[in-house]
């Protein structure tokens, strides 16, 4: 899988850029600030339809626009494919596939990528919601229906917080039985959405810890490395527990949690149960990462976690080749044996794009095509 040509209208610093990349390794080379980390924010967009840097799509807009356009032509085995995004702050994004609408779903199997960036350093000592956003995003490239899935897990945990929260500021016996009657078709769904998330999670989970533990032994040779799953909704579970693997017991599960907690729910005015509560555990020997792991481990242990999921989505079936390989202002960071670690992947991999201040940051035996960046210009070297 290549990305072929990006188009960029209006996207953070480019009123107008277009950019031809070339199978192998593409190197763009510039100052810090000049918007190098803008282009490959682009391709990751039209991969996943998210920032890895931001939440939200405003800042992505270019000042005093209104939207954003991304235009790309994504290699997918013998055949090419036009993908658009049209980028609304505050309404809906419009997507096509070769001039046809498409859903989300649809549109986020189209390219696939791995992002490698100095913010995943945040994977290891950041918050929870971090490592959970790349748990799903790796859940969405490997089955993109989890799209739709996520999406209706957190629009029902919003609807039913607003719910909660009206409860617990109810006056007078009716008004508060009929909002506990709504309640019920929330929990419903709670139930049915989070247990299908959490059967996801907990499937790739078991596919990637293997694949963690390889690559981090390439990279920090003679330790070792694990990733786990901590149910941390479920009151009656230790941080050490395991979870079923069955999506109807999983149901049976979170639905005996919500009724244990349902007092709490209504003091609190707050959905407490479901997997956007929970946490990955990243191990390093015997200890957890994010309280014990050095800036080296930290790093090691990040570029561990993109490289097992870069791992495993070129060994899908369903994926024609290999996720493009997108490595942003990385190799200044790392030792020798992370840097050799990381050549050698970039090397073999169908398409990397890699970002760097000055060429002397590339390794040499990836200094391939180059482009020069310049504030709201990329040119071809």
């Amino acid at each position: 899988m290549k990305i072929l040509e990006l188009e960029l209208h209006n996207f953070r610093s480019y009123e107008l850029a277009t950019i031809r990349f070339e199978p192998g390794v593409n190197v763009l080379v510039g100052p810090n600030g000049v918007g190098k980390t803008n282009v490959v924010e682009a391709v990751g967009y039209v991969s996943t339809l998210g920032s890895h840097r931001v939440a939200a799509d405003l800042p992505l807009i270019r000042k005093d626009c209104d939207q954003a356009i991304l235009r790309a032509t994504a290699s997918r085995g013998q055949r090419n494919v036009g993908l658009e995004i049209a980028i609304n702050p505050g309404r809906a994004n419009r997507l096509q596939v070769s001039g046809s609408p498409v859903r989300s779903t649809d549109f986020v199997s189209q390219l696939q990528t791995v992002i490698f960036a100095p913010e995943d350093l945040a994977l290891v000592k950041g918050d929870p919601s971090d490592r959970r956003r790349f748990l799903d995003e790796v859940l969405v490239a490997r089955a993109p229906r989890y799209h739709s899935v996520k999406s209706d897990y957190d629009r029902v945990v919003r609807q039913r917080t607003t719910l909660l929260r009206s409860i617990a500021g109810a006056r007078g016996a009716t008004a508060r039985a009929g909002a506990e009657s709504t309640l019920a078709v929330w929990d419903d769904q709670l139930v049915t959405h989070g247990a299908a998330l959490l059967f996801g999670r907990l499937s790739l989970l078991n596919e990637i810890d293997g694949l963690v533990a390889t690559a981090y032994e390439q990279v920090a040779p003679g330790k070792s490395a694990s990733i786990a799953y901590l149910p941390r909704s479920f009151a009656d579970l230790g941080e050490h527990s395991t979870l079923p693997r069955d999506r109807n017991e999983l149901e049976e599960l979170l639905r005996k949690e919500i009724e244990i907690r349902r007092s709490e729910e209504f003091a609190r005015g707050v959905t407490v149960v479901g997997p956007h509560r929970d946490d990955v555990l990243l191990t390093i020997g015997d200890l957890p990462a994010k309280a014990y792991a050095s800036h080296g481990e930290c790093w090691s242990m990040a570029l561990s976690l993109r490289l097992a999921s870069f791992e495993l989505m070129r060994c899908l079936d369903d994926i024609p080749g290999d996720p493009v390989l997108i490595l942003d202002d990385v190799f200044a960071e790392l030792d020798t044996t992370r840097r050799a670690a990381l050549s050698q992947v970039a090397m073999n991999a169908e398409q990397t794009i890699i970002t760097a201040a000055v060429i002397e940051d590339i390794p040499t035996e990836l200094q391939a095509q180059q482009f020069f960046i310049t504030p709201g210009q990329v040119d071809r070297g």
